[in-house]
């Protein structure tokens, strides 16, 4: 079955909000967040279903020397022993973001202070925004159903 992408990626067809969108990511980055950030897009973009995403942050995650083995894993992290305290947090934190109307409580205290034992409050707030912004990325090329090879975010 041949799918098209329904329109292009609105922050490529809105003025300005490609490059509103990479001057968040570019502040996000400056907070030097010491896990691998591709890990964390990859988790969100598996919940939501970005092909997209989930193609471009595996790729990326390789490019910056992860193993095929973690990345393979990212979606059964609790069952494996391949990450950290602090990239389990920041998955935990992840899940719990990206599934924010699946839960009376969204974010738990549990994985709230397990997050803060980890991260400075610097790191915490842009793990916060790198979560939020990957699943902005999720949502736009979800609903324009964007094709992996195609332009995306």
């Amino acid at each position: 079955m041949l799918m098209t992408a329904r329109m292009t990626n609105p922050a490529f067809a809105v003025d300005g909000a490609l490059e509103a969108l990479h001057g968040v990511s570019k502040t996000i980055s400056r907070a030097r967040v010491p896990i691998n950030h591709e890990l964390v897009h990859l988790r969100a973009s598996q919940i939501n279903g970005c092909s997209v995403c989930v193609d471009m942050h595996a790729k990326a995650a390789r490019q910056a020397g992860e193993s095929e083995e973690r990345l393979f894993a990212v979606a059964a992290w609790r069952e494996t022993p391949y990450f950290s305290d602090a990239e389990r947090a920041a998955l935990a934190l992840t899940e719990a973001l990206t599934r924010i109307a699946d839960k009376a409580e969204p974010v738990p205290d549990a994985i709230w202070d397990a997050a803060a034992e980890h991260f400075d409050e610097t790191q915490l707030g842009a793990l916060v925004l790198d979560i939020a912004t990957i699943n902005l990325w999720n949502r736009l090329n979800v609903a324009t159903q964007q094709m992996v090879g195609e332009h995306g975010g």
